[in-house]
């Protein structure tokens, strides 16, 4: 354990004798002792040590008690003074008071009156440097508490905020943002309805595109346009605006988003609505749809900081809105570049364009039959439509020769699924359809080019290619060759199972061909 603090007692006074003595009894009582003659010298010392007690003498020349009690209280007001005079008086006694003092003792002062009073002086201390200390770690924990409660906030709002980035970035259509921001506004505030409506000049009133309502359970019910709700009569059967569609057309027309905590305010808003909130989504500063937000709840209302929220998601769906129009603006810009090539090669071959719509369709018939998703579907049609591009890069002496390719003619075709893979490679947006272009002359057997692949490390969309690929050319009359009937391309399929093509590919299409899904998809003469 720590030994008990030595506690330091400052005795002043202008008699040498008086100091001499009380500085022998109080050290062999165990305290440190320092003395000063005057309240000079003590103001020094008081600047330059560390003093729990001063015992001063009342008069003294150059400074004297009172005035050293005022100027220790100034620089220190946790240590005590006891004032030491031989000649008491009321006014003395209050003045001492007023400076702080908080002992009066009357000379002759007997030397074990004096440690009662430094004794009881020093208790008195303690417990008023506990007050003090106490005092302040409360004011430390309530602010330690107050900052702690607005870090939370802080980290709490910034959750939300990255979470309606987050969610909005993972949206795959202009649709799907509508519809998050329905949903979000549900999860993110005490909204019981969400509906989000498309503003447009031709339109008479707000167009409804997706609505979102919070069940008693709960969960969340979505509705596409036209669901039952509070907010009656956003569509008009007689094609007239409703009091609610002028009220909702006035906020579009404003701009600004508006927040009506307590619906008692205003007569505009539909019985059972307690309170509202509308702001408008501005597509490059041209408002172009319209979220609402309501609380059917008693005693439940919309607040400024669920108003920043909702604005803050508002102008995040709005760019993601406009990256979705200008992506697909970019992609049916470079489709038509695209096709605009293949019209190139069908300038010099009229069999390469018609044979790609034909490969993407049959590609289509089988990729459905096997239950690809949509998006797997989009990427057969735009691969089959473009799996030939890179026959742009063959001489046409190779590309239209009408007898049988040399082995190094055939090794220049054999380079037309990597020119193509790398055309749709520059464009950075197509990956999966670059890979079905370069690897739909693969054989199930390992003998395709141009890697070799074999099995089911040739990609499932390229096996499907390859089979659609296949047909339409055995179907075709080329000009090194007559076309084959459509029995007979069947039957030369069949024949390759296995080897060339996948088995559960072909299973499909022998499926398919039975079922008549195919022939329309064929060459005229073979249909």
């Amino acid at each position: 354990m720590n030994p008990e603090p030595i506690e330091t007692i400052l005795i002043v006074d202008d008699d040498d004798s008086i100091l001499e003595i009380s500085n022998e009894y109080f050290e062999l009582k165990g305290y440190r002792v320092i003395t000063a003659g005057n309240g000079m010298q003590a103001l020094a010392i008081i600047k330059k040590e560390t003093v729990d007690c001063c015992v001063t003498d009342i008069n003294m020349p150059y400074m004297d008690g009172m005035e050293l009690a005022e100027q220790i209280r100034k620089i220190d007001n946790t240590i005590p003074v006891i004032i030491m005079t031989g000649y008491p008086s009321l006014q003395n006694s209050i003045k001492t008071l007023q400076n702080g003092v908080v002992d009066f003792l009357i000379k002759p002062v007997h030397l074990n009156q004096m440690e009662l009073s430094i004794q009881r002086v020093f208790r008195q201390r303690k417990l008023f440097i506990e007050n003090i200390l106490y005092k302040k770690e409360a004011e430390s924990k309530a602010k330690l508490e107050k900052l702690n409660r607005e870090l939370h906030l802080k980290v709490n709002e910034l959750n939300i905020l990255n979470r309606i980035m987050s969610d909005l970035t993972e949206t795959s259509s202009g649709r799907d943002v509508f519809r998050r921001v329905t949903e979000m506004t549900i999860t993110l505030t005490s909204a019981t309805e969400a509906r989000f409506y498309i503003i447009n000049e031709a339109l008479k009133h707000p167009f409804e595109v997706t609505a979102n309502f919070k069940q008693p359970t709960g969960h969340h019910e979505v509705s596409e346009s036209g669901a039952s709700s509070a907010l009656k009569g956003i569509s008009s059967e007689n094609g007239q605006c409703s009091a609610l569609d002028r009220f909702l057309l006035t906020i579009a027309a404003d701009g600004r988003p508006l927040l009506v905590a307590d619906s008692r305010t205003t007569s505009q808003l539909p019985r059972g609505i307690c309170s509202f909130i509308a702001i408008p989504l501005c597509i490059q500063e041209k408002v172009f749809g319209l979220l609402t937000a309501a609380i059917k709840n008693d005693n439940t209302f919309f607040n400024p900081k669920d108003l920043y929220y909702l604005t803050f998601m508002l102008k995040r769906a709005a760019y993601v809105v406009e990256n979705w129009a200008l992506y697909e603006n970019i992609y049916e810009n470079l489709l038509s570049t695209l096709y605009a090539l293949v019209n190139a090669l069908e300038a010099r071959d009229s069999y390469t364009q018609q044979h790609s719509i034909r490969v993407a369709a049959l590609a289509a018939v089988l990729g459905k039959e096997m239950n690809l998703t949509g998006e797997e579907l989009d990427i057969l049609n735009v691969a089959g439509r473009l799996h030939d591009i890179g026959k742009i890069g063959v001489r046409d002496d190779i590309l239209l020769k009408k007898g049988s390719l040399t082995s190094e003619e055939f090794l220049e075709i054999e380079k037309h699924p990597l020119i193509g893979a790398n055309i749709i490679g520059q464009l950075g947006l197509w990956e999966r359809e670059q890979i079905i272009i370069k690897h739909h002359h693969e054989r199930f057997d390992g003998k395709g080019y141009p890697d070799g692949l074999q099995r089911n490390d040739i990609p499932l969309l390229a096996r499907i290619m390859a089979v659609a690929d296949a047909c339409d050319a055995m179907a075709s009359d080329r000009v090194y060759r007559k076309r084959l009937s459509f029995d007979g391309v069947l039957k030369r399929i069949d024949e390759e199972t296995g080897t060339q093509f996948d088995p559960d590919v072909v299973k499909v299409f022998k499926k398919v061909y039975h079922q008549g899904k195919l022939k329309q998809y064929l060459p005229e003469k073979n249909n």
